[in-house]
């Protein structure tokens, strides 16, 4: 494994999340809506719908229509716009507006699993956790970390015993970039890869 977390310090020496947020509740908000689409789609809408309601309370009381009107370009659109209401209400009436340090309470948010859970607790509290996306996926499995039939959990356990906990947080900025511009699923840059030689996908 230190061929790996060498390999991706070299290429990713400081790793950062890609979604744009300036507070707690935009970076939960951004990460919902990211599941089927991309962060570069996610961060033009919310450019738009963080710069129109400036509060968390501005977009409690916003129209669900024009929630959707501007995230359109998202897809499941009309799901993600009422969770992102919802998810408004929800903090400010049980946390003060606070995203709180508590996966149970975060995971009881509509639109919010495991995954955005921990995206939001390793960026936010530097919490040792990895999120298993389709690139953390896809990496995982090409590199021998897991299996191809393993599911997002055991993926998830696998890369928390193979590498050290005080590494996890970065190492997922690091497997989703080095997935969404090396280890990509189509044309995957195999030729200059220094781990070509443990990698599956030959």
């Amino acid at each position: 494994m230190i061929q790996i977390t060498n390999y991706l310090d070299e290429l990713f020496p400081n790793p950062r999340c890609e979604l744009n947020y300036t507070k707690d509740y935009e970076l939960l908000l951004a990460v919902m809506m990211s599941a089927q689409t991309t962060d570069k789609r996610v961060n033009e809408v919310t450019n738009v719908l963080f710069k129109k309601y400036k509060t968390l309370k501005d977009i409690s009381k916003a129209k669900l229509e024009d929630v959707i009107n501007i995230i359109k370009p998202i897809g499941t659109y009309n799901k993600k716009a009422l969770n992102i209401i919802n998810i408004s209400k929800r903090l400010l009436e049980d946390k003060n507006g606070i995203v709180p340090n508590d996966r149970a309470y975060l995971e009881s948010l509509p639109g919010v699993g495991r995954k955005t859970t921990n995206v939001v607790l390793s960026n936010l509290y530097n919490e040792s956790c990895i999120a298993v996306d389709t690139h953390v996926s896809r990496v995982s499995k090409r590199l021998g970390i897991a299996e191809l039939d393993d599911d997002v959990l055991t993926i998830e356990n696998n890369l928390n015993k193979k590498f050290p906990k005080e590494k996890l947080s970065s190492l997922h900025h690091q497997l989703v970039l080095f997935g969404r511009y090396y280890c990509k699923a189509k044309n995957p840059k195999c030729d200059d890869c220094k781990l070509k030689d443990i990698c599956k996908n030959k």
